[in-house]
C-alpha cells in the first residue's frame, strides 16, 4: 500500500471502489471529530471530544511506533476510520497470548448511512486481506470490539473473525476476536 492508493488500485465494491489514505491531522479533524461525536460511535469509541484532542489523538496515532491511522473512501469520499497496528506491540497484549507479527484492526464508520448495511463485514474483509497479503509473517489479525456493540461483533464474524473469548480491558469488556490466515 503506498500514500493515496492503500490497497493497490482500490478495492471494487458494490458501493463504489474502496481506498485507504494516510490520516492527515490537521484536513481530518474536523471530519473524525463530527464521528466521534455521534452518539452511536461515541457510546463505544469514547471519544466524543473538542476538536482539538481529536487532533491531538490523530497526531498521537501518527506518532506511534506500532499503529497507523487511516482515512477509507468509497469512490473518494471518506466514510471511515481506521487503525492498523501491530497488536504483539500494543497494550493489547497483555490481555491476550499474543503472537509475533499479530496485526490489529479498530473500525469505526463515519457517516450513518454507511452503518447497518453489511458494508463493515465487506470492508473488514478487505483490509485484513490485505494486512495478511502484505505482512507474510502475520498469521493473523485480531480485533477486540466493545462487547455491548453486537452490530461490530456480527460484522466481523461476518468477515470471517471468530470470537474466542471476552477480555476484561481497561476501558471495556471487549469480545476479543481472530482471523487467521487461510491454509
Amino acid at each position: 500500500m503506498t500514500d493515496g492508493d492503500l490497497l493497490g488500485g482500490g478495492a471494487a465494491l458494490e458501493q463504489g471502489v474502496f481506498t485507504l489514505r494516510a490520516v492527515d491531522p490537521a484536513a481530518d479533524a474536523k471530519l473524525v471529530h463530527a464521528w466521534m461525536n455521534d452518539p452511536e460511535v461515541a457510546a463505544f469509541w469514547e471519544l466524543a471530544q473538542p476538536e482539538e484532542r481529536i487532533a491531538a489523538y490523530l497526531r498521537e496515532q501518527l506518532g506511534s511506533a506500532h499503529s497507523t491511522p487511516y482515512v477509507g473512501c468509497v469512490d473518494g469520499t471518506p466514510m471511515s476510520y481506521w487503525e492498523v497496528y501491530r497488536a504483539d506491540l500494543d497494550p493489547l497484549r497483555h490481555h491476550y497470548p499474543a503472537r509475533t507479527r499479530d496485526a490489529g484492526v479498530h473500525l469505526l464508520l463515519g457517516p450513518s448511512a454507511y452503518r447497518g448495511r453489511g458494508l463493515g463485514a465487506v470492508l473488514l474483509r478487505t483490509v485484513s486481506d490485505w494486512l495478511l497479503r502484505t505482512d507474510p509473517y502475520a498469521e493473523r489479525v485480531v480485533a477486540e470490539p466493545d462487547i455491548r456493540n453486537e452490530r461490530s461483533v456480527r460484522a466481523f464474524e461476518r468477515a470471517g473473525f471468530r470470537l474466542l473469548r471476552q477480555i476484561d480491558l481497561p476501558t471495556k469488556k471487549a469480545a476479543f476476536m481472530v482471523r487467521e490466515r487461510a491454509a
